[in-house]
């Protein structure tokens, strides 16, 4: 054994900042490109995205790239306060790094918090579900209980309207063909949708859905391929479809959107939702106007997403990235 994990083995707080990374390894990404990295200290546990893995072409400006991040320190927030610390986060600490854009410490111990238990719960159970949801609607209590989940970590949460539904299911799709019609775009795709053996990310063909008449389409991950999933027999008929948006349109409030999308996500699988985010319509700048004009001009939208009663058969697993290959243990010093 290294001298590195003998000291983590000693060091209580690097073995609870490291299971708390190792949470976070289950949030949601943009292609399912996991673009963070993680360093842990003797006291500090720090985000990083990871430049690499950033679509350049789908997502020039780094808005989803931070999103998912954002998502992944909601992760370990979350887990941290479930197995009870109070945590500490400074967001972009440092101006000098962009990559940087966390740091949480644990500033104590704390009493037992439910609801992030709760949520820890739902990690290993969310998946993104691209199938088609079925005709039941979901409860208006239950939709008010995402949009306190979304307040409360800074952002906001608009359910299209059914007379909005049009506009979202136009821009959705002609977004979709204007991005499969860029040889750049579709390039992309492919080398996200076609990984290599063991790479533990992106989208294979697996986890992919075929299209079929949708509300509002789905992206089509596997152009002119085998999908390996159906739609299913439903449309989407209940299903309610969300803006999460905010104030700004930056980096320091994407990466509070991407805490935001988290908590959506694990309250919506608490309930016993499916959901799915969809960025087609916030990846190009005219769909992202048309997506602003559904929330009156009040907000930046950051991304959609579409939740319901899912079918009853499990999904796989979306494939993962070996913790050793994200997350960095320095040794704290002597």
């Amino acid at each position: 054994m290294d001298r590195s994990s003998t000291r983590t083995e000693q060091n209580p707080t690097v073995r609870v900042l490291e299971a708390a990374a190792r949470q976070s390894l289950h949030a949601p990404s943009v292609f399912n490109t996991q673009p963070w990295r993680w360093r842990v200290t003797a006291d500090a546990l720090e985000l990083r995205t990871d430049p690499d893995r950033q679509l350049t072409h789908t997502d020039p400006d780094g808005r989803l790239l931070v999103l998912s991040c954002g998502a992944a320190l909601h992760h370990a927030r979350v887990s941290l306060t479930a197995a009870g610390w109070t945590v500490d986060v400074e967001r972009l600490p440092d101006r000098a790094d962009p990559t940087l854009l966390a740091r949480l410490r644990t500033t104590g111990p704390t009493a037992l918090d439910v609801p992030a238990g709760r949520l820890v719960d739902a990690i290993p159970r969310r998946r993104t579900d691209r199938r088609a949801y079925g005709d039941r609607p979901v409860p208006e209590p239950v939709l008010a209980r995402l949009g306190d989940a979304v307040e409360a970590e800074g952002a906001h949460l608009h359910v299209v309207r059914p007379d909005q539904m049009p506009m979202l299911a136009v821009s959705t799709g002609r977004a979709a063909d204007a991005e499969l019609a860029d040889p750049a775009y579709r390039e992309e795709l492919r080398r996200w949708t076609n990984r290599p053996a063991g790479s533990g990310d992106g989208v294979p063909t697996a986890t992919a859905v075929r299209p079929a008449p949708r509300r509002v389409p789905l992206r089509d991950h596997a152009p002119g391929g085998a999908a390996g999933l159906t739609a299913g027999a439903d449309f989407d008929r209940g299903a309610a479809y969300l803006i999460l948006f905010g104030e700004r349109d930056d980096p320091a409030a994407w990466l509070r959107g991407g805490e935001a999308l988290s908590a959506l996500l694990l309250t919506a699988t608490a309930e016993g939702l499916a959901s799915a985010p969809l960025s087609d319509a916030i990846e190009l700048a005219w769909p992202r106007r048309m997506t602003r004009d559904l929330l009156a001009g009040i907000g930046e939208p950051y991304l959609v997403v579409r939740v319901g009663w899912g079918p009853d058969a499990d999904l796989p697993p979306a494939p993962r990235r070996a913790p050793a290959d994200v997350i960095e243990v320095v040794a704290p010093a002597e």
